[in-house]
Parts: C-alpha cells; sequence; structure tokens
C-alpha cells in the first residue's frame, strides 16, 4: 500500500495496529472455523472406527460360524460313513451265512442223493 507522505508516524502505528488486529481476527476466525470442523471430524472419525469395528466382530462371528457348521458337516460324513461300513459289513456277514446255510443244504441233500442212491441199490442186491 502506498504510503502518503502527509502521514504523521502515529497514524502510520495505527494503521499497522489495525491491520495487526484484523489479521488475528482472520486468523483466530479460521482456528474456530478449524476447530468446528476438527470436532465433527473427530466424530466422524469415531464414527467409522465402531463401524469398522463393528464389522469385524461380525467377519469374526461369520468365520467361527462357518466353522462350526464345517465341523458339523464333517461330524455328519464321518457318522454316515461309518454307518455305511457297518451296514456294508453286517450285509456282507448275512450274505456268507446265506451263502453257508446253502452249502449245509446243498451237502444235506446231496448226502440224502447218495444215501438213497446206497439204499436203492442195497434193496436191489436184496432183491436177487
Amino acid at each position: 500500500m502506498p504510503r502518503q507522505d502527509n502521514e504523521k508516524f502515529s497514524n502510520r502505528l495505527e494503521t499497522a495496529a489495525k491491520a495487526r488486529a484484523e489479521m488475528l481476527a482472520k486468523v483466530k476466525a479460521r482456528a474456530e472455523a478449524a476447530k468446528a470442523t476438527a470436532d465433527e471430524r473427530a466424530k466422524e472419525r469415531l464414527a467409522v472406527a465402531q463401524a469398522r469395528d463393528e464389522r469385524l466382530q461380525q467377519r469374526a462371528a461369520e468365520k467361527a460360524r462357518l466353522i462350526q457348521e464345517a465341523e458339523a458337516a464333517r461330524i455328519a460324513a464321518e457318522e454316515h460313513k461309518k454307518r455305511e461300513a457297518e451296514e456294508a459289513k453286517a450285509a456282507a456277514e448275512a450274505k456268507k451265512r446265506e451263502e453257508a446255510e446253502k452249502l449245509v443244504q446243498l451237502l444235506a441233500e446231496q448226502k440224502a442223493a447218495r444215501d438213497a442212491k446206497y439204499q436203492a441199490r442195497k434193496d436191489r442186491q436184496k432183491k436177487r
């Protein structure tokens, strides 16, 4: 700002003091505005942090639930396999018993046929 030659030293000091006061007022206004927005930003950051923590807890709970479900499914599959193996073993044993009974019956029938043949031969020899 150009200086007028007719200004006195005291006037210049007053003008400089006023300019400094205005600059200080501007700085204070900016600081107040920054403080107000800083509080809002802090609240926003806190809300974001809380939401993040909540999401992490939900993810951890979901992961734990999925692990429990997978474990339950694995146990159920093992039980199903055991049941199938037991059923297959029981079926195999039943089949073996049935085959053994058939073999015993067949042997008994063959013995009866031999005995009948032998008896018929004896009867024929007696008649002669």
